[in-house]
Protein backbone atom coordinates (compact mmCIF):
# COMPACT_ATOMS: atom_id res chain seq x y z
CA UNK A 1 0.00 0.00 0.00
CA UNK A 2 3.19 2.45 0.36
CA UNK A 3 3.45 2.71 -3.17
CA UNK A 4 6.95 2.91 -2.63
CA UNK A 5 6.70 5.84 -0.51
CA UNK A 6 6.23 6.75 3.09
CA UNK A 7 3.17 6.26 5.13
CA UNK A 8 1.68 9.34 7.39
CA UNK A 9 -0.74 10.22 9.27
CA UNK A 10 -2.83 13.62 9.97
CA UNK A 11 -5.39 14.95 11.92
CA UNK A 12 -7.54 17.83 10.66
CA UNK A 13 -10.44 19.74 11.48
CA UNK A 14 -13.45 21.52 8.85
CA UNK A 15 -14.71 24.88 9.84
CA UNK A 16 -17.30 26.48 7.39
CA UNK A 17 -20.92 24.83 7.01
CA UNK A 18 -20.17 21.23 7.38
CA UNK A 19 -22.73 19.72 9.43
CA UNK A 20 -25.80 18.56 8.01
CA UNK A 21 -25.21 18.74 4.47
CA UNK A 22 -23.31 14.57 4.52
CA UNK A 23 -19.65 15.71 5.03
CA UNK A 24 -19.29 12.62 6.78
CA UNK A 25 -20.50 10.54 4.43
CA UNK A 26 -18.89 12.21 1.43
CA UNK A 27 -15.54 12.27 3.27
CA UNK A 28 -15.70 8.53 4.20
CA UNK A 29 -16.33 7.64 0.29
CA UNK A 30 -13.56 9.92 -0.97
CA UNK A 31 -11.10 8.54 1.37
CA UNK A 32 -11.96 5.12 0.71
CA UNK A 33 -11.71 5.86 -3.31
CA UNK A 34 -8.33 7.45 -2.45
CA UNK A 35 -7.48 3.98 -0.66
CA UNK A 36 -6.59 5.87 2.45
CA UNK A 37 -7.55 4.66 6.50
CA UNK A 38 -8.65 6.93 8.93
CA UNK A 39 -11.69 8.35 10.54
CA UNK A 40 -14.54 11.66 10.24
CA UNK A 41 -16.76 12.91 13.05
CA UNK A 42 -18.72 15.96 13.85
CA UNK A 43 -17.68 18.01 16.99
CA UNK A 44 -20.00 19.80 19.42
CA UNK A 45 -18.89 23.10 17.98
CA UNK A 46 -20.36 23.03 14.25
CA UNK A 47 -16.83 21.98 12.62
CA UNK A 48 -15.88 18.08 11.67
CA UNK A 49 -12.64 16.58 12.99
CA UNK A 50 -10.68 13.12 12.10
CA UNK A 51 -7.43 11.61 10.90
CA UNK A 52 -5.93 9.77 7.41
CA UNK A 53 -3.83 8.01 6.97
CA UNK A 54 -1.86 6.40 3.72
CA UNK A 55 0.85 7.07 1.44
CA UNK A 56 2.07 10.67 1.14
CA UNK A 57 0.92 11.73 -2.54
CA UNK A 58 -2.81 10.56 -1.48
CA UNK A 59 -2.81 12.02 1.81
CA UNK A 60 -1.97 14.82 0.11
CA UNK A 61 -4.89 14.73 -2.40
CA UNK A 62 -7.33 14.26 0.42
CA UNK A 63 -5.96 17.44 1.98
CA UNK A 64 -6.89 19.43 -1.15
CA UNK A 65 -10.26 17.63 -1.18
CA UNK A 66 -10.88 18.53 2.58
CA UNK A 67 -10.15 22.27 2.02
CA UNK A 68 -11.72 22.78 -1.48
CA UNK A 69 -14.52 20.12 -2.14
CA UNK A 70 -16.38 18.30 0.53
CA UNK A 71 -19.77 17.48 0.02
CA UNK A 72 -22.02 19.54 -2.62
CA UNK A 73 -23.27 21.40 -0.38
CA UNK A 74 -21.14 22.20 2.29
CA UNK A 75 -19.35 26.04 2.45
CA UNK A 76 -15.69 25.42 3.80
CA UNK A 77 -14.26 28.10 5.04
CA UNK A 78 -10.98 26.82 6.37
CA UNK A 79 -9.35 23.69 7.18
CA UNK A 80 -6.65 23.15 9.69
CA UNK A 81 -4.20 20.25 9.70
CA UNK A 82 -1.95 18.86 12.64
CA UNK A 83 0.14 16.57 13.98
CA UNK A 84 1.66 15.12 10.92
CA UNK A 85 3.41 11.89 11.51
CA UNK A 86 5.36 9.14 9.76
CA UNK A 87 4.52 5.65 10.78
CA UNK A 88 5.37 2.51 9.22
CA UNK A 89 2.46 0.54 8.96
CA UNK A 90 -1.36 1.30 9.13
CA UNK A 91 -3.15 1.50 12.14
CA UNK A 92 -7.16 1.53 10.84
CA UNK A 93 -8.33 -0.94 8.52
CA UNK A 94 -10.70 1.30 6.74
CA UNK A 95 -12.41 5.01 6.75
CA UNK A 96 -14.69 5.09 9.27
CA UNK A 97 -17.57 7.67 10.16
CA UNK A 98 -17.37 8.21 14.02
CA UNK A 99 -20.76 9.01 16.14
Amino acid sequence: MAEGGSLISLDYEVFGKVQGVFFRKYTQAEGTRLGLVGWVKNTDNGTVQGQIQGPLSRVREMQKWLQEKGSPKSRITEAKFHNERDIQQLEFRSFSVKK
